[in-house]
């Protein structure tokens, strides 16, 4: 098992480099996706949440179509900070919203999406975190969530069921152009439709160029959110993203507090199965208290999941990848977003001391 530490577009610096490497990280995952894009310089440290338009805009069509030079570059960076650049999370939605959508500029979109997988392999990034759904990552709210009144991210108990407007996807305007009107959701099977034609035509492409893809379960896991279907808002869907299709390059992007809040499951036993089988592409570490669609997330320490066995469960079934705090509650001081995360570095850090003595004193 590995500590990585995860990064923000605006948080891509030597500076934040160092700081993960002093935190005990040996690798980093990454997001090129710019969610903050038009929020005000000074919300930028922390996890987006978002309002009526969602995170904001994303990138002109093709703009996310990251270039070999471009990847090259950003992994010479993370090397020369002493770090290994295990993945990218999340494709920009200029790139594949008609991927999504089922819409005119699919073919063009799928070949963007190749280009990316094409472009990773050949300088050496093993994989590539991705979310399929139609409303993203939304409804979620902000407050003094977490012990001793410090801020956190959750929900409170109203999900979201405003239609999707035109040029809007995945929680970002994609189109400010986009004529007036809503979108047309699909059913839930069309969309999974769509997910299977979209993983057929780049997994041949991930399997030649030595890329994995790893997809993170529905957040928050709810069957509907602006009044779109979810794939993952049960255990068994999750099991199938893990099985369909059957391809050495599927992965599950497994988020601990993500599967936590998602009603009946166990996120135990749930680690267990997919870490054995060898289907988890990476870890985001993460404690919640709650179940969606009225949940908040914790200090690693404090919430509803015991973190250290899901640790113990890593470490028995020898999961050889990478674990990482995707985020963390912020700390009272002056460097709020750089506290929360060290502290839950430690924690984790800490764990993996523990279990690697528990080992070699068996042994």
């Amino acid at each position: 098992m590995k500590l990585g530490f995860g990064l923000y577009r605006h948080h891509l610096t030597p500076s934040n480099y160092q700081f993960a490497r002093q935190a005990g990280a040996t690798h980093l995952v990454v997001h090129l996706v710019d969610y903050f894009r038009s929020a005000p310089e000074g919300a930028r440290a922390d996890q987006p949440t978002g309002g009526n338009n969602g995170w904001g805009h994303a990138g002109a069509p093709g703009e996310g179509v990251w270039t070999r030079e471009q990847l090259a570059a950003l992994r010479r960076d993370v090397n020369d900070a002493g770090l290994e650049l295990h993945a990218i999370e999340n494709l920009d939605p200029g790139v594949w919203h008609d991927i999504l959508l089922d819409g005119p500029r699919r073919a063009e979109q799928i070949g963007h999406v190749q280009t990316i997988i094409r472009n990773m392999g050949a300088v050496g990034i093993p994989v590539l975190g991705y979310y399929f759904s139609l409303a993203g990552v939304a409804g979620r709210t902000r407050g003094r969530y977490a012990r001793g009144n410090a801020e956190a991210v959750g929900m409170e108990g109203a999900v979201d069921q405003r239609p999707l407007p035109h040029g809007m996807v995945w929680n970002m305007v994609y189109d400010t152009a986009a004529p007036a009107g809503t979108l047309t959701a699909p059913t839930e099977d069309e969309l999974w439709a769509r997910r299977r034609r979209f993983l057929e035509e780049v997994l041949p492409v991930a399997e030649e160029c030595g890329v994995i893809l790893a997809a993170h379960p529905d957040d928050p896991p709810l069957p509907r959110i602006r009044e779109t279907p979810r794939l993952v808002h049960r255990e068994a869907n999750y099991d199938r993203f893990a099985r369909e299709p059957v391809s050495p390059a599927n992965k599950l992007e497994f988020c601990c507090g993500t599967l936590a809040e998602m009603p009946g499951c166990d996120v135990y036993a749930m680690l267990e199965k997919h870490s054995a089988a060898g289907n988890l592409g990476y870890v985001h570490f993460r404690n919640v208290r709650g179940k969606a669609p009225e949940y908040k997330e914790s200090f690693l320490d404090d919430g509803d999941i015991d973190m250290m066995r899901l640790m113990e469960i890593l470490h028995r079934t020898n999961y050889q990848g990478v674990v990482i705090p995707d985020h963390a509650p912020l700390l009272q001081c002056d460097a709020p977003w750089h506290a929360g995360m060290a502290w839950a570095m430690g924690y984790i850090r800490a764990g993996m001391m523990a279990l690697a003595r528990r080992g070699t004193a068996t042994s």
